[in-house]
């Protein structure tokens, strides 16, 4: 018996909405909860990772004014918020595999990785594929809160936080350029649209089958 299952082959249903509740938890907690929860973690005064560093006798750190620090930190808390989302995503796809292929793959002796890598994999590509042109599409877009809200619209670490949203968000309410505003807003339309029509071809070009147009 394998020491390992895919989510979709727990079979105890109280266990699968366990896991499934907490994988999918972050990505409905609010930005704002988000950023609190981070402020906890980074607080210069009662901050978790400051009080573990006095404890072992090191110098703290200004989380909030350190900017070098940043790009991993908003790496980090989008993965953390995101993960339940996309996951959510693959396991529908998961689910919907024919489990006759499966249960046909393991009487020919194909051992989970082998089933993985020949039925899930395969399966999953149309996905994988029409998320990544999504996300492609979105390159030149961020996630306001995580830029905003997380950093607490510290000045101080506007060198790694300072994205087109926030800069469209400032030159709007604080300095009242409407003209600026509305140019980076419609750049950010315009290039997505065309990076999205670019995926596309070469998708189509390499597989029309999965190509999204």
């Amino acid at each position: 018996m394998p020491l390992y299952k895919n989510l979709n082959e727990i079979l105890n249903k109280f266990c699968s909405k366990i896991y499934q509740t907490t994988i999918l938890l972050p990505y409905l907690i609010s930005i704002v909860v988000v950023s609190y929860i981070v402020y906890a973690f980074l607080s210069m005064d009662t901050g978790l990772i400051n009080k573990f560093l006095e404890g072992i006798g090191k110098d703290t750190v200004l989380w909030y004014n350190e900017a070098k620090f940043w790009p991993y930190i908003l790496i980090l808390v989008y993965c953390w918020k995101s993960f339940g989302f996309n996951t959510i995503i693959y396991y529908a796809v998961i689910v919907g595999i024919d489990t006759n292929l499966f249960e046909a793959a393991m009487v020919d002796g194909a051992s989970k990785i082998k089933q993985i890598i020949h039925i899930t994999l395969p399966s999953l590509k149309p996905t994988v594929i029409v998320m990544t042109i999504l996300a492609i599409g979105r390159i030149f877009y961020s996630d306001f809160g995580l830029f905003y809200q997380v950093p607490m619209d510290s000045g101080a670490l506007y060198s790694a936080t300072n994205v087109i949203d926030t800069y469209v968000y400032r030159a709007l309410f604080y300095i009242g350029d409407y003209g600026m505003s509305a140019a980076a807003s419609l750049y950010q339309s315009v290039v997505g649209f065309l990076l999205v029509v670019g995926a596309n071809a070469l998708v189509r070009k390499l597989d029309a089958d999965n190509a999204l147009f």
